[in-house]
């Protein structure tokens, strides 16, 4: 299970022998560049890269064992159905569409918002709605329009989202860390942190939350939390983040309302994406920003105007996949994915079963300081360990064990975490999921 390590990251560029011209300098690049929050995304891909035997909780990509290539030209001719018959387009609009840059705002936003009432009985104007290359994208342009000067400042439950905190660097917003537990964000540590903030001169703008099965710790907020959430930005008059990849991946019963369905003030930014759904390569998510702007439109129409700048717009092509992924179910995603969310529940499963095989108290290794939580749907499960579990450590498990994982300080921007990992379970098999947890329990064995 070994490889020739060549230790993490890329190694510095050898200048010594390279012609003469222009020379860049690290110290003049922005900032965001050599963060390690920005590079954590790179080296998972990097050390899975040198060790393609290893068994890989590291990867957070959605299960891709029902994937069809044919799927994708039926989809299109789905879509051009519904441009010609639905939405009443001749031939040369039709062509047009599919072919010449499009709408800023996208051009499956009506299909979007009946998915949005089918599967979470959430009424939108499609209006409201800004398809964005990926939900990344609808981050950066969340926090760049609300970012307006160095007094401004947003919220987070740590651990959080590598990509949304790698986003709030690359528009200089600073963020204030809230305690997570069981059910998610703490909501009164979160009235304590704005009332800081409000004491050392800040603007409090919004909080970032993952209500459902949060990436990395798979927490849920319960709904009376989520309720309670809602007040306190109504009173604090702040904006709540929702990003919702993982809801319709439930380990079973009802599923609970997103923030947004029980937002009546408005307070509610909600971040979507087809990539957990549909699949990750087509690139498509959305923002919903339905708070009116005095003296203009709707946020969504701000945020409009800065994506024209960025990415001018969504790629026409793979919103058609998705616009005809959608119509071939009717508009409901959570019909389309009854198959993978099977697959998580049995990952799940086996991912639990095997730890309290492995460090249960009555297994082998019981006593052994091993602990990790119990989620309850989505893709992810942490795990404390009784030693430091950095990116060396990750190394050393790759190399000398054959099994990947991710360390969760990455997800605290460095400032803690250093003693657990995440476990991702959306790719592999049961068997193979055994095999990684019985490799994870030789390196447990190895450190202690």
């Amino acid at each position: 299970m070994t490889s020739t390590s060549q230790g993490l990251g890329r190694a510095p560029v050898d200048l010594s022998e390279a012609p003469p011209g222009a020379r860049l300098h690290a110290g003049e690049l922005h900032t965001s560049v050599s963060d390690p929050v920005l590079t954590s995304m790179t080296l998972l891909n990097e050390i899975a890269g040198r060790f393609p035997d290893a068994v890989s909780f590291a990867a957070g990509r959605p299960y891709e064992g029902f994937y069809e290539v044919d799927a994708l030209g039926r989809y299109l001719a789905a879509f051009e159905r519904h441009l010609r018959d639905e939405l009443g387009l001749d031939p040369e609009a039709v062509r047009r569409t599919f072919f010449q840059y499009g709408r800023t705002k996208g051009v499956i936003h009506q299909l979007i918002a009946r998915h949005l009432e089918t599967d979470e009985r959430l009424a939108v104007a499609p209006e409201s709605l800004l398809v964005t290359t990926g939900c990344q994208e609808a981050m950066v342009l969340v926090l760049r329009a609300l970012r307006t000067d160095a007094r401004d400042v947003i919220f987070a439950a740590y651990p959080a989202y590598v990509g949304f905190l790698g986003a709030t660097r690359l528009v200089d917003m600073p963020v204030r860390s809230v305690r997570e537990g069981p059910d998610g964000i703490d909501v009164t540590d979160l009235a304590e942190k704005i009332r800081r903030a409000r004491a050392d001169g800040l603007r409090p703008r919004a909080c970032y939350v993952v209500p459902d099965f949060a990436n990395p710790s798979g927490a849920t907020m319960p709904e009376a939390n989520r309720r309670e959430l809602l007040e306190l930005a109504e009173r604090e008059d702040i904006l709540l983040l929702e990003d919702n990849p993982y809801s319709l991946f439930h380990a079973g019963g009802a599923r609970l309302p997103t923030l947004k369905s029980l937002d009546t003030g408005q307070r509610v930014v909600y971040f979507g994406s087809f990539a957990k759904t549909a699949f990750a390569g087509a690139r498509v998510g959305y923002v919903v920003a339905d708070q009116p702007v005095v003296g203009a439109g709707l946020f969504a129409d701000e945020l409009a105007k800065l994506k024209s700048m960025l990415t001018l717009n969504t790629s026409t092509v793979a919103q058609a996949v998705v616009g005809g992924f959608l119509l071939e179910n009717d508009c409901s995603v959570e019909r389309a994915t009854v198959r993978e969310a099977r697959v998580y529940r049995e990952n799940l499963r086996a991912v639990l079963g095997a730890l309290q095989e492995r460090f249960g108290a009555r297994a082998p290794m019981g006593g052994s300081g091993v602990s990790w939580n119990t989620p309850k749907g989505g893709m992810f499960t942490v795990v404390t360990l009784p030693f430091r579990a950095d990116d060396a450590m990750l190394e050393y498990s790759a190399d000398r064990f054959g099994v990947l994982w991710t360390p969760m300080h990455h997800f605290y921007a460095g400032q803690g975490g250093f003693h657990q990992i995440r476990l991702s379970f959306s790719v592999l098999t049961p068997d193979r999921i055994r095999v990684g947890i019985d490799r994870l329990a030789a390196l447990v064995a190895d450190r202690t």
